[in-house]
């Protein structure tokens, strides 16, 4: 009976939302810590990949959303290339910032 309670309510948090990743706090996550460089559409800024001589990728192409959140999450918190790791975007921050860049497909 317990087990029972517990699914009923671990779903009603789900239909809810409590426990999905929320796009508009990852939106304003990326707009503080992300969209410098790559841009408010997730199209990289020409010029800040120019100063660092490097190809950014468009955040809505089909090769970055085809890449696993986890694998998201490791280039925000370990850097990846000449990006530096994001320090400041952790725990439930790191998972609506990634849920908001699947959403700019």
């Amino acid at each position: 009976m317990r087990m029972m309670i517990t699914v009923l309510a671990a779903t009603a948090l789900v239909a809810t939302g409590a426990l999905a990743n929320d796009v508009k706090a990852g939106k304003e996550v990326y707009d503080k810590s992300c969209k410098s460089c790559h841009g408010p559409d997730g199209a990289p800024v020409a010029a800040i990949a120019k100063m660092m001589k490097v190809e950014m990728k468009d955040l809505k192409s089909a090769e970055v959303q085809k890449i696993s959140d986890a694998d998201l999450k490791k280039s925000i918190t370990d850097g990846k290339g000449k990006m530096k790791p994001i320090k400041t975007v952790t725990g439930k921050s790191l998972d609506d910032v990634v849920a908001f860049v699947k959403t700019l497909k």
